[in-house]
C-alpha cells in the first residue's frame, strides 16, 4: 500500500492511499511504483510516497515437481545403469537427464524405464536404454511417489505402473524418491486417494471383494480402475487395476502388503515398503532431503 505523507513546518499529516476526504466528496488515492518527492520554497513542504515491495511468485505443483528432480539429478553419475521412473514427478527427471546428455555433461548412462510411455519419452530424448533382463543390478532408481510416511515408506502406481516400478527399483543400490510436500502423510492410505492394486483379468471382482473385506475396518472402498474411455483400465502387462480408498490410515503395512501378496490372482500392490533411500521434498521454503 502506497504511503503520502505532508510535512511542513507547522503541522504534520499522513495519508493512506485508502482515501481523504473533503468536505466529505473528494477522494485522492494515490498509486506509485517509486519515490515522489515534491519542494516548495516557501513552507519547506515536501511530499513522499512508497510502494510496497512486489510479492513473491507464488510456485505451482508442477514447479515444486521440478525442484525436486534436480535436485534428484544431482545423485547422477556418468557410467550410472539408471531405473527411469514413471508418472508427472519423474518425467521431469527424464527430461533432465536427457538434457544433461545432450550437453556432454553425464555420459554413458544406460536407463532401465519402468512404463511404456517413460521408454518413449526417453527414447524420444536420445537417452540409451535397456532391460532387467540385460541389467540385473542397476546402480540408481529415481522416481516419483503417491504418499510418503514418517518412515520412508511409500504408496506408488496410481500412474498403473506399479508391477514394473518395483520390479525395476528392487533391483536397485538406491532408490532416490521426489516429491512435493503434498504427498507427505501420517500413514500409507491417509491422503484418501487410491492405493492401487495390479489384478489378472480373469475374475477381477471376485479379488476386488477380497480386498475390500480385508481392509474392512478401515473403511476401504475398492473400484475397478476405469479409463477415459469409460472401459477397464489395462496395465503395460495386461492386467487390471483395483483401487484401494480409505478413510482411516492402514495400521500395519508390512503385515497389509502380506496379505495382499497372498490373494490367488493379485500381481502386485502399490505398498512400496522399505526401498526408499531418500526421499526429496520440495516445498514452498525450499528443497529437503529425508534419509534413513
Amino acid at each position: 500500500m502506497a504511503t503520502l505523507s505532508l510535512i511542513s513546518h507547522t503541522s504534520s499529516l499522513k495519508i493512506s492511499s485508502n482515501s481523504i476526504y473533503n468536505n466529505g466528496i473528494s477522494r485522492l488515492i494515490l498509486h506509485t511504483p517509486s519515490t515522489l518527492k515534491l519542494h516548495q520554497s516557501h513552507s519547506s513542504m515536501s511530499i513522499k510516497a512508497f510502494s510496497s515491495p512486489s510479492p513473491t511468485p507464488i510456485l505451482t505443483q508442477d514447479d515444486l515437481k521440478k525442484l525436486a528432480a534436480d535436485k534428484a539429478v544431482e545423485y547422477v553419475s556418468s557410467g550410472m545403469v539408471l531405473g527411469l521412473g514413471t508418472g508427472s514427478t519423474a518425467a521431469f527427471v527424464v527430461a533432465k537427464i536427457g538434457e544433461l546428455l545432450k550437453s556432454g555433461e553425464l555420459k554413458d548412462i544406460v536407463g532401465i524405464p519402468t512404463s511404456t510411455r517413460t521408454y518413449e519419452q526417453a527414447k524420444s530424448l536420445g537417452i540409451p536404454l535397456s532391460v532387467l533382463d540385460d541389467h540385473p543390478v542397476l546402480d540408481l532408481s529415481i522416481d516419483g511417489a503417491d504418499e510418503v510416511d514418517p518412515d520412508l515408506n511409500l504408496v506408488k502406481g496410481r500412474g498403473g505402473a506399479l508391477l514394473r516400478e518395483k520390479m525395476v527399483e528392487a533391483a536397485s543400490k538406491k532408490f532416490v524418491v521426489v516429491v512435493d510436500d503434498t504427498k507427505l502423510v501420517d500413514g500409507l492410505g491417509g491422503s484418501g486417494l487410491a492405493m492401487p492394486v495390479e489384478v489378472v483379468q480373469f475374475c477381477w471382482k471376485y479379488n476386488l471383494i477380497r480386498l475390500q473385506e480385508l481392509f474392512k475396518e478401515e473403511g476401504c472402498e475398492a473400484k475397478l480402475r476405469i479409463d477415459a474411455d469409460g472401459k477397464p483400465y489395462v496395465t503395460d502387462n495386461s492386467n487390471y487395476i483395483v483401487d484401494l480408498y480409505f478413510e482411516t490410515p492402514i495400521r500395519d503395512g508390512l503385515a497389509a502388503g502380506k496379505e495382499i501378496s497372498s490373494f490367488q490372482g493379485v500381481v502386485e500392490h502399490g505398498l512400496f515398503l522399505d526401498m526408499a533411500t531418500a526421499v526429496i521434498v520440495a516445498g514452498k521454503e525450499g528443497v529437503s532431503v529425508k534419509s534413513k
